[in-house]
């Protein structure tokens, strides 16, 4: 039905984060003695889009369905249709918007040829206040987007086209067609380059897409609203690759707004020339402004060549490269004057300038880069001669494989890359990159025969001292920058591969499938302060708390307690965390279980990460949630809470301390915890929370929420409440258009609950009426009774935005269903038969719609009741018995969980206490489920595999394991 997600590939950049490397805060004009390079972990700040004023725009004159008004707002709604206007490739290389189709129109609707190719430039007109008016629509409205009663009307949808959305505006929340494609977007800070343009040269994103995307983000679009509302006007793109743009977007931001603030110094300094601004306006990244504005940023020591040129010897570096015949050194010699006293000391001034001269040059600088593309660059580690007298022998054998390391930077990995930097930030590897002899041999005899070959004829003194120059050059001033850059740049796409991969792990880990309807025991395991329990219901209250001491030689008499406890509560799963005594309560548990030591109960237990339990047993939310308990308890508490539920416990912790990353404390905090807090507020969103149940950590983690939006919520639901529909977050504080647009599709009810609480409301008003006379009720009494109308809709319990709930009513109408036999077999059936006899493309051009949308509305309306996307994921691997480390053979097949994934392999844990390493080599297309979709050629947490034992080193408690296939 609908087309799988298109994935983006993406282009390693340079980085240009806020703060740079050490290595890269040092100047191109170093002195003699070639600066080491310190890795350090970078923090980038987020430059904030620039927010735009609201225009005022006129009342729409059309007729509106009024629904409830809340009284104090007094804000009419009305209802428009979810039609949405492509932005695709047009023709003549501009972004084109076709024309809306009108609604009982009897001509057809024009087709939009498309082109094979991406047009190489697209240009849009900056949409501000002052131009609104020629983006006003003449069309007839439609009637399904909910919008303030400010707000003028949509256009209609134009079906034979690409599929595309409108974009939404501030001003216009419910979206307005962009005709006015002629111009650029206009930022801020503007540049000589199309931001456009240069997000899809870095993103591999066609330009028109990108387009759209910087308008939605503009708009303060959230990545879940854009990826499941906006997928027309985004290709289709993944949340994934949505991050990268917003990422490449905002460094490109932070250029801008640097090239400007280091424009308007210069200007105060008065060195700003024509040139100098047009080389600052080119650069893109922030290795390119930090080069080209370093000669003139001011310093408390001056380089060599700034202080020769205060001697006055910048008239005879430019003499022998322009006029060498007139050139005679001899007239600089000042007896008096340090650095001026002799010949020696006046060539050395001159060598300095000329050096300087070369090692700024751009041609020079491109053609030293370009050559070295074409050669063998290496990055080269050994042990450090001298290593801190802190260091032990355990922390230098971590790094044993890079003592005598090379490899060609092209190819070397990422993962290589983070462990060489961590190692040189330890003192224990020194790093440099080899670059040949050979690429200094002809770049010397380019720079002496082509780039600054003399006018005239030079003295054979002069010739050398020009050869002297060009080879300081290279050597005190270009080859320091060249290895900046390298290695500026492989620690950059190490930095982003290794936050996406935290990413990745963590969306596995936290759709985890939850296993509900059972109560659970939870266990901290541990040695002399015993081992902390914990017992919930199926709804995860807390039935009982305690501490057994298993390894004090008390096993037998805690087992007559921990069996009396399961059979009273009737629990038969237990939930043991991996940290320190995991392997030892392991053995315990299985030793009983084989032993049918708990019958007539069939007891069953897994083995469950508890990172970041303890950190958030002593946080003050666990204060707050449990605040009579230990906690010491409230970490067994949050272990059995992780199997019950993973992504509502989950999100309680920084997903820093979860733990499934790599080299995560070395990479930027700044960019990782923006990108991990998007991939929880994603996972949140996709799931989807029930407004009426859920907590308000989970909740301020909605699309669109924030702490105080998600108090708001649950301070109107303590007061007014249960919501009986979605149209109710309207009347809770803080809840603009803007906001109720980006969170209401993530936002479930559960129809019988509802249901229930009107019936009771409805008979609690009917026994009041009788009570009470007419008019005798206050305005307070009045207001609190203002609810009874809402109805609850059936709708709001899917996946369905409110803005196409018109639609949705129509597709009912037309396949002849009801809206109460959503989740049911015969709306499938129904759906089918329509379906099949018009097709998805027709039946959507029947309702004015485009067939993603129709998608949408056709999964909300067959999904089942309380459809979990979660299911599709793997659940926890529950065990009866135990494997020893002892017990592996070479050649065994077993059964494991992955714990981990990195670029270098997947961690497999098979229940021996140690997870075995399978290498990335061994991961292949063939061995990988074709039932899943999946992002990358990879495995994540939680998945089930089948491995074989390669090789086990018991010394070292190593195993190597070979994929076979994913369960």
């Amino acid at each position: 039905m609908s087309s799988l997600p298109r994935r983006v590939k993406c282009v390693a950049k340079a980085p240009t984060s806020e703060e740079l490397p050490s290595f890269l805060n040092s100047t191109s004009e170093s002195e003699e003695e070639e600066e080491e390079w310190e890795p350090k972990s970078k923090i980038a700040r987020r430059p904030r889009l620039p927010k735009k004023t609201e225009a005022k725009t006129k009342k729409a004159a059309t007729p509106r369905s009024t629904v409830a008004r809340k009284v104090v707002k007094k804000v009419a709604i009305k209802e428009e249709m979810d039609v949405s206007l492509p932005i695709a490739p047009a023709e003549d290389n501009k972004m084109q918007l076709l024309k809306p189709k009108e609604e009982n129109a009897g001509t057809k609707p024009k087709s939009l040829n498309r082109m094979p190719e991406v047009p190489k430039k697209m240009e849009i007109n900056s949409f501000q206040g002052k131009n609104q008016n020629s983006l006003v629509s003449d069309e007839k409205p439609s009637t399904s987007v909910p919008v303030v009663k400010q707000e003028k009307c949509e256009e209609e949808f134009a079906f034979d086209e690409p599929p595309s959305k409108k974009i939404k505006l501030n001003a216009c929340p419910e979206g307005k067609p962009v005709k006015n494609l002629g111009g650029k977007i206009k930022e801020e800070f503007e540049m000589n380059w199309d931001i456009v343009q240069a997000l899809s040269e870095i993103t591999n994103v066609e330009p028109w897409v990108c387009a759209n995307l910087i308008w939605l983000f503009q708009e303060e679009n959230t990545i879940p609203f854009i990826a499941r509302y906006r997928k027309e006007l985004i290709n289709n793109l993944e949340a994934d690759a949505l991050r990268e743009v917003q990422h490449a977007l905002e460094e490109l931001r932070t250029v801008a707004k640097k090239t400007h603030t280091m424009i308007q110094k210069l200007k105060k300094e008065g060195k700003l020339s024509s040139c100098l601004l047009k080389g600052l306006l080119n650069c893109r990244t922030l290795e390119e402004l930090d080069h080209v504005s370093a000669p003139y940023k001011t310093g408390s020591k001056g380089t060599k060549a700034q202080r020769a040129k205060q001697l006055g010897l910048e008239p005879a570096a430019l003499s022998l490269l322009q006029n060498p015949v007139e050139l005679n050194l001899f007239s600089y010699i000042r007896p008096n004057t340090k650095g001026l006293e002799n010949i020696q000391e006046v060539e050395a001034g001159v060598q300095h300038i000329l050096a300087d001269i070369f090692a700024k040059d751009k041609d020079t600088l491109d053609f030293i880069r370009k050559l070295c593309c074409q050669r063998y660059i290496s990055i080269q580690s050994t042990l450090a001669k001298v290593s801190s007298k802190n260091l032990n022998e355990k922390d230098i054998d971590k790094f044993q494989l890079y003592h005598e390391f090379s490899c060609n930077i092209k190819n070397i990995q990422h993962h290589q890359i983070l462990a060489i930097n961590r190692g040189e930030n330890l003192k224990i590897l020194t790093v440099k990159v080899n670059i040949p002899d050979g690429v200094k041999n002809e770049f010397c005899w380019w720079c002496v025969n082509e780039r600054w070959r003399p006018k005239q004829f030079l003295k054979p003194e002069f010739m050398r001292l020009l050869r002297s120059s060009v080879e300081d050059a290279y050597k005190r001033l270009i080859y320091p920058l060249l290895c900046r850059e390298f290695r500026s740049k492989l620690t950059s796409d190490a930095e982003k591969e290794s936050v996406m991969m935290f990413g990745r792990n963590l969306r596995q880990l936290l759709l985890t499938s939850p296993v509900r309807g059972r109560a659970l025991m939870g266990v901290d395991p541990g040695y002399k302060h015993g081992c902390k329990l914990a017992i919930i219901s199926p709804t995860s209250q807390i039935l009982h708390t305690d501490v057994v001491y298993l390894h004090s030689g008390q096993g037998f008499r805690e087992a007559e307690k921990i069996k009396r406890l399961l059979l009273q509560y009737n629990c038969s799963t237990v939930v043991i965390g991996n940290g320190t005594a995991c392997r030892e309560t392991e053995a315990y548990f299985a030793d009983l279980i084989m032993k049918k030591y708990f019958a007539p109960l069939d007891v069953v237990y897994c083995i469950v990460s508890e990172a970041g339990a303890s950190i958030y047993s002593v946080s003050p939310e666990a204060s707050k949630e449990m605040p009579d308990l230990d906690p010491n308890l409230r970490s067994a508490v949050s272990i059995a809470r992780r199997v019950q539920d993973p992504l509502a416990e989950l999100v309680k912790i920084e997903p820093k301390h979860i733990g499934v990353g790599m080299y995560q404390h070395d990479v930027s905090q700044t960019l990782l915890k923006a990108t991990l807090d998007s991939v929880v507020e994603e996972c949140v969103s996709f799931v989807g929370v029930d407004i009426n149940i859920c907590s308000e950590i989970l909740l301020r983690h909605i699309a669109g929420l924030n702490t105080n939006r998600a108090k708001n919520i649950i301070e109107w639901r303590e007061k007014n409440g249960p919501f009986i529909n979605r149209e109710q977050l309207k009347e809770v504080k803080g809840l603009g258009p803007k906001t109720f647009q980006q969170c209401a599709g993530f936002i479930r009810f559960n129809q019988e609950y509802i249901k229930t609480f009107c019936s009771n409301k409805k008979n609690e008003l009917g026994n009041r009426a009788l009570l009470t006379k007419a008019g005798a009720l206050s305005k307070k009494k009045s207001k609190l009774t203002s609810c009874a109308p809402q109805q609850p809709n059936p709708l709001d319990q899917t996946c369905i935005h409110p803005e196409s709930y018109n639609i949705a009513m129509r597709f009912l109408s037309l396949i002849g269903g009801n809206a109460n036999d959503i989740g049911k077999s015969d709306m499938q059936q129904k759906v089918n038969v329509v379906i099949e006899k018009e097709g998805l493309e027709g039946t959507a051009k029947r309702l004015n719609t485009t067939v993603h949308t129709l998608q949408l509305i056709i999964d909300g309306l067959t999904q089942p009741e309380g459809y979990d996307i979660r299911t599709d994921f793997d659940k926890p691997d529950f065990k009866r018995s135990i494997v020893c480390f002892e017990d592996l053979s070479v050649g065994a097949v077993l059964t494991g969980k992955v714990e981990n994934a990195t670029p270098f392999g997947v961690f497999v844990d098979i229940g021996v206490g140690k997870a075995g390493l399978i290498p990335v080599r061994n991961i292949t297309e063939a061995k990988l489920s074709k039932v899943k979709k999946r992002r990358s050629l990879g495995l994540g947490p939680g998945e089930r595999v089948e491995v074989k034992v390669l090789n086990v080193d018991i010394p070292r408690l190593r195993i190597t394991l070979d994929l076979i296939r994913v369960l």
